[in-house]
């Protein structure tokens, strides 16, 4: 299984042929979570925004849960995480799925409308990160972790 620790910038997902990402702006999507909250792009403009596609079948989903669980966290301030599952037979299922897992960030059932506005998914897990403009600036095909998230923010964040 490979694993990355890195959080590929768009340009260079480009030049290896992975992106194929339409022009996500700062309202670039509305979606609904199993609450019923909305969550826009727009909406949480001046913070970074990090949504990952998932399964509950897929094991290095699976494996950056507790990671995106953490980034959820211990960065509210200036970050978001929202959970796009994928492949599911019920909306049930997936709450239940995710109550087991404590998954704490939204989670909202993917669908073609759903990928159309965020972006495509090219494998499981897919990541994709917009900064806090509402610019998509990051993606990543396969599982991510909480410090490579960090780090790639820390480098694109001005020091005060």
């Amino acid at each position: 299984m490979w694993k990355s620790s890195r959080f590929y910038p768009i340009w260079l997902a480009a030049l290896a042929g992975l992106l194929l990402v339409g022009s996500a702006s700062a309202a670039g999507f509305s979606v609904t979570d199993l609450k019923g909250r909305t969550h826009t792009l727009d909406g949480y403009r001046g913070k970074w925004v990090l949504v990952n596609y998932w399964a509950t079948w897929c094991p290095p989903c699976l494996e950056e849960i507790p990671d995106l669980i953490d980034l959820h966290e211990f960065n509210k301030n200036r970050l978001v995480v929202i959970g796009v599952a994928l492949d599911f037979r019920s909306a049930k299922q997936i709450a239940d799925f995710a109550e087991q897992m404590k998954m704490t960030y939204p989670i909202v059932l993917g669908d073609k409308k759903v990928t159309d506005q965020i972006g495509p998914v090219q494998g499981l897990p897919t990541t994709y990160l917009f900064n806090p403009q509402g610019k998509l600036v990051a993606q990543q095909v396969g599982p991510l972790t909480r410090e490579a998230v960090e780090a790639y923010i820390a480098g694109k964040t001005p020091a005060k």
